[in-house]
C-alpha cells in the first residue's frame, strides 16, 4: 500500500518554565546550547532521518523565530515556519500545521514531534512511524506510547484496547499523572505505556476530529490561516483571530474524544526533559548519585543535580537537592519540590523582575549581547555580530553609546559617514545620531559597547531600516527629515 508524504511537524512554541533559571520565556530549552547541541537541533536531524519523510513544518512563538530559522540554516534543512502570534497550547498549533499541509494540496500525513525530547535509538521511534502508517493512512489519529520503566508520576499514561493491525492498538482511556502508588499500579500492568506527546496522522482526518469535538478551534484557527502574510521566510496567521482560540492541547481537545485514537508503543530510551528531575536521569551521575554539570565541586554530597554556567558551585553534606547557577539567577530547591518551579517562576515574574523572561545575555538574529556592568546613567555590554550581519538602522532619544572593537573587523555608519575599525579602534555616536553597525568580515565581531544617559532601556531603539522586518521601523520620510548629526 502507498502512503502520502510524512511530513515532520515540529512544535517548538513551549517555555520550559520547570526548567527556570536555565530556561526562560524569551530562550527556552529547546533553543539552549548544550553539550551535545540543542534540543531543537537534535529533533529537526531525527525528523530528517525518517524515511520518506518531506519538507517539515516548525511552528514557533514568534519570539523565536530567528533562533529556529538559524538552526535550521545551520543544519541545511529547508523548512517551512509558521509563527504563532501567542501560546495557544499543542491543539491550535498543530490545527495551523494541518492548515498548511491541506494548502500544499496534498492530504500529508503529519509526524507531529515535540523539539524537547530525547530519544535512543531514532530507529526504535522511525520502526514505531512504520508500524503506525498503514492505520494513520486509514484515518486513525495515532499516538506514540514508550513503554514504561519506572514508576513514574511526572507523565500521563495511555491503556491500550483491542488490535487494530499489526503493532497498533486502540486506545481504551488516558490516565493523568497518577500519585506515587498509582503509578505503581501502572507500572506493574503491562497494558499501560507513557503517553509520548508524539502523534501521526492525515491533515485532514486531524482537522475533521478538531471539527467535531473543538470547533471553537477549528474555526478560529481557519480564520487566522486566511489571515496569514508572509514575513521573510516566516508565515505569519492573523494575531485577533488565533488570541479568539481556546488554548487546550491535543489530547484534551482531540484525542480523549475522538473514537479514532490509536496507540502504537514505542519501546526506546525517552526523555521528555520535562523538569530538572528528568535532567538528572540523563546525565552521567557519581557514586553518589550526583549530576556534576560545568564547574561544580561536591563534598559528603549525594543525590543531586549541580549545574554551573558561570562559576564555581560547591556542595558540602548536602542530599536531594536541584542547584542550578546561571549569570543571573540561582534555583536551590529540593527533590520533592522541583514540579513546582513552575509556580515559584510565576511569583518572580509577577515581581517584575527581568530574570523571568531573559538571561543577562539576550540573542539577535544578528549575533547576541551580553550586560556587563549598569549603573546610575551608564551601561556596559559585549557585543558579536555574525559575520555577515548587519543591526538595524536607528538612532536613541535619551542615551549616547561608545564603540571599541576587541575583536574582528566593524564597518559602522554614523549619520552620512561610513568607515570601518579594527581592534583596539573605537568610535562615538552622540545622541540622536543614525547609526548602523555591520561585520563584513568573515570571523565574528565583537565590541565593547558603553552606554551613558538618562534612560538606557531597549525600547529606547527607534528602527529606521531592518534587515529581519522587526517592528518599530519608520517610513524612509522620517530618515531624510532627521538631522544626520
Amino acid at each position: 500500500m502507498n502512503f502520502p508524504t510524512i511530513r515532520p511537524v515540529i512544535l517548538c512554541g513551549g517555555s520550559g518554565t520547570r526548567l527556570w533559571p536555565l530556561s526562560r520565556t524569551f530562550h527556552p530549552k529547546q533553543f539552549i546550547k548544550l553539550e551535545s547541541g540543542t534540543l531543537f537541533g537534535a529533533t529537526v536531524k531525527r525528523a530528517a532521518g525518517v524515511p520518506g519523510a518531506g519538507k517539515p513544518i516548525v511552528v514557533c512563538n514568534e519570539n523565536h523565530r530567528f533562533f529556529a530559522a538559524s538552526l535550521l540554516q545551520e543544519l541545511g534543512v529547508a523548512a517551512e515556519i509558521l509563527l504563532e502570534p501567542l501560546a495557544r497550547n499543542t491543539a491550535p498549533a498543530i490545527a495551523l500545521a494541518a492548515l498548511a499541509a491541506r494548502e500544499a494540496g496534498e492530504d500529508s500525513l503529519l509526524l507531529v514531534l515535540p523539539s524537547d525530547h530525547i530519544i535512543a535509538p531514532d530507529e526504535a521511534l522511525y520502526a514505531a512511524v512504520a508500524a503506525a502508517a498503514a492505520a494513520a493512512g486509514s484515518g486513525s489519529l495515532v499516538t506514540f506510547g514508550v513503554t514504561p520503566t519506572r514508576p513514574e508520576t511526572g507523565y500521563g499514561y495511555i491503556r491500550r484496547g483491542a488490535a487494530a493491525g499489526q503493532g497498533v492498538f486502540r486506545v481504551e482511556r488516558f490516565v493523568e499523572k497518577p500519585d506515587r502508588e498509582e503509578a505503581d499500579r501502572l507500572l506493574a500492568d503491562d497494558g499501560y505505556t507513557w503517553n509520548s506527546g508524539m502523534f501521526l496522522f492525515r491533515a485532514s482526518a486531524f482537522l475533521e476530529e478538531l471539527s467535531r469535538h473543538a470547533p471553537g478551534i477549528h474555526d478560529a484557527c481557519g480564520k487566522a490561516w486566511d489571515g496569514r502574510s508572509q514575513d521573510l521566510d516566516f508565515t505569519r496567521v492573523g494575531r485577533e483571530h488565533f488570541a479568539a482560540s481556546p488554548a487546550d492541547s491535543i489530547d484534551y481537545a482531540v484525542m480523549e474524544r475522538t473514537r479514532a485514537a490509536c496507540v502504537v508503543p514505542l519501546t526506546a530510551d525517552w526523555n521528555d526533559l520535562g523538569s530538572w528531575k528528568a535532567f538528572h536521569e540523563v546525565s552521567l551521575r557519581d557514586e553518589q548519585g550526583n549530576a556534576r554539570v560545568g564547574d561544580v565541586v561536591a563534598l559528603d554530597a549525594a543525590n543531586c543535580y549541580l549545574h554551573s554556567t558561570h562559576r564555581l558551585v560547591a556542595a558540602l553534606g548536602v542530599k536531594d537537592l536541584v542547584v542550578v547557577e546561571t549569570a543571573d539567577a540561582v534555583l536551590v530547591a529540593d527533590w520533592s519540590r522541583t514540579q513546582e518551579v513552575k509556580q515559584l517562576l510565576a511569583s518572580i515574574a509577577q515581581a517584575g523582575r527581568s530574570e523571568a523572561d531573559t538571561h543577562l545575555t539576550v540573542y539577535r538574529p544578528w549575533g547576541c549581547y551580553e550586560s556587563l556592568s549598569a549603573g546610575d546613567r551608564f551601561q556596559v555590554k559585549r557585543i558579536v555580530v555574525n559575520p555577515g550581519k548587519v543591526l538595524s538602522l536607528q538612532f536613541h532619544h535619551h542615551r549616547s553609546e561608545h564603540w571599541v572593537v576587541v575583536r574582528g573587523t566593524a564597518r559602522i555608519t554614523v549619520g552620512d559617514e561610513a568607515r570601518l575599525l579594527g581592534e583596539d579602534q573605537s568610535t562615538y555616536i552622540p545622541l540622536g545620531s543614525v547609526h548602523r553597525l555591520e561585520n563584513p568580515g568573515r570571523i565574528p565581531l565583537e565590541i565593547i559597547e558603553v552606554q551613558t544617559g538618562a534612560y538606557l532601556g531597549e525600547d529606547d531603539i527607534v528602527r529606521l531600516h531592518d534587515s529581519y522586518g522587526r517592528k518599530g521601523e519608520l517610513p524612509v520620510e522620517v530618515l531624510k527629515n532627521r538631522n544626520s548629526g
